[in-house]
């Protein structure tokens, strides 16, 4: 470990905003807090926009590492205590510098701060607080922060942190007890479960408080949510979205990121290198199945099972479903429930939405659809309008799937000219011959 005695800012902050790119975070705040115009930033849901770095990740707040020296030793991590890597930290007042330059040269809409394992947990969680305290109490910054809770730090001072922050996530890492123990041994799902159901209950007393003592102050409002390495071990899609499904329902998580694995060590335990690269697309596929999960209604044994236990690469979750239910079809636009209209490939839940209010005024045609935001060239396999369908067609599973792939999404040459071949790409994982439906 090489340890720089002296840096400049601007050293270190390219260290420890390259060290920062592995977390993920591309989400709105979900907060609509304004400044009260004694100090600077609001919680705006406007307020805060992103942009994307050239391989998809959200760098639109200032994403940084407290620090990238780290006791631990996960494999996985390119901040390991095992690996030569030049290391260095801010200091509570950089962080608050920074943090109000930026914001004063509109760079950023908020603050983004994860950190490695300085010393201990508790030392590392004391550093954060100290720093986001000065921040909102010294330099009056009402704008939007996302911290990560330290995994095995104090459960109060995660509760002191969760009062200023607006946003905190505790990193799964890894989505079984198993592969945690593989690979990132001095980490326990115990220790990150447990700081997770303390933000859990305080949001809920909170809410409550809040109730009775209108100006009470207000501890994690956006919620709080977590991370998942995915391709690293070799679960299936089938058990990350079990495991997703549980955090949900159980810990009423905002949201679960996935984030692809990148190879940055050598390790015989880790996926050895391949031309494929990250398994992005795979990526891209549980946020879909994810995105089902928290807005369509969808169950995770709905989209897989022990037999399929990986997704369809071919096609996106909702399609491939359809297509394994043809008999629920076509929908009737004008009489079917809600519900049933969110199943239906081409309608999201907003023009669901509207198509239901629509409906309230008068017969709804494929011409309103398409007003509504309705992907027509999706849905006119599944559904009818007045009784009839927009072209004359046939519910075959065959002759739908074809179709839908002549105008399937944007997916990388090596999978559009692989026709019905499976993707080398999650060879790593070992999938199936079962894992699609062609």
């Amino acid at each position: 470990m090489r340890i720089a005695e002296e840096m400049t800012m601007y050293e270190k902050l390219s260290i420890l905003t390259d060290a920062a790119k592995y977390d993920v975070a591309c989400t709105s705040s979900g907060v609509d807090r304004r400044g009260d115009g004694t100090g600077m930033g609001n919680c705006e849901k406007a307020g805060i926009c992103h942009s994307f770095s050239a391989d998809g990740r959200c760098i639109s707040l200032l994403k940084i590492l407290f620090t990238n020296e780290c006791i631990f030793d996960c494999k996985y991590c390119v901040n390991r205590s095992s690996n030569d890597v030049v290391r260095t930290s801010f200091t509570p007042d950089e962080i608050c510098r920074l943090t109000m330059e930026f914001y004063r040269r509109n760079y950023i809409e908020g603050l983004f701060l994860s950190s490695g394992i300085l010393k201990s947990p508790d030392y590392t969680m004391e550093l954060i607080y100290s720093a986001l305290y000065k921040l909102r109490k010294e330099c009056n910054f009402q704008g939007y922060i996302h911290v990560k809770a330290i995994p095995g730090a104090s459960l109060e001072l995660v509760r002191k942190v969760g009062f200023l922050a607006d946003r905190m996530s505790v990193n799964l890492e890894l989505p079984t007890r198993e592969s945690l123990r593989l690979l990132a041994p001095h980490k326990s799902r115990k220790n990150i479960l447990a700081p997770m159901r303390m933000v859990q209950n305080g949001m809920r007393e909170n809410r409550e408080e809040i109730a009775v003592y209108r100006n009470a102050p207000q501890f994690v409002p956006a919620g709080q949510s977590t991370q998942m390495i995915i391709g690293a071990t070799p679960e299936t899609d089938y058990q990350i979205m079990q495991v997703t499904e549980s955090l949900y329902q159980k810990f009423g998580l905002k949201r679960v990121f996935y984030s692809a694995f990148v190879p940055v060590n050598e390790d015989k335990l880790l996926p050895a290198r391949t031309e494929a690269g990250p398994p992005l697309l795979r990526e891209h596929r549980l946020y879909q199945a994810d995105w089902l999960l928290r807005y369509y209604h969808f169950e995770v044994s709905e989209l897989l099972n022990e037999e399929n236990p990986n997704f369809n690469v071919l096609m996106d979750p909702k399609c491939n479903w359809a297509l394994q239910h043809l008999e629920c079809f076509p929908v009737e636009i004008n009489r079917a429930d809600y519900k049933m209209l969110l199943r239906v490939p081409g309608i999201g839940y907003r023009s669901a939405g509207r198509i239901v209010k629509a409906r309230q005024l008068g017969v709804i045609g494929f011409e309103d659809l398409k007003k509504m935001g309705v992907v027509l060239k999706r849905a006119l396999y599944f559904i009818t309008c007045n009784g009839k369908m927009m072209y004359p067609t046939k519910i075959d599973q065959d002759y739908i799937t074809r179709n839908l792939l002549d105008s399937r999404e944007r997916l990388p040459d090596s999978v559009r000219n692989a026709g019905y071949r499976q993707l080398s790409l999650f060879d790593d994982v070992r999938f199936g011959a079962g894992g699609g439906i062609l």
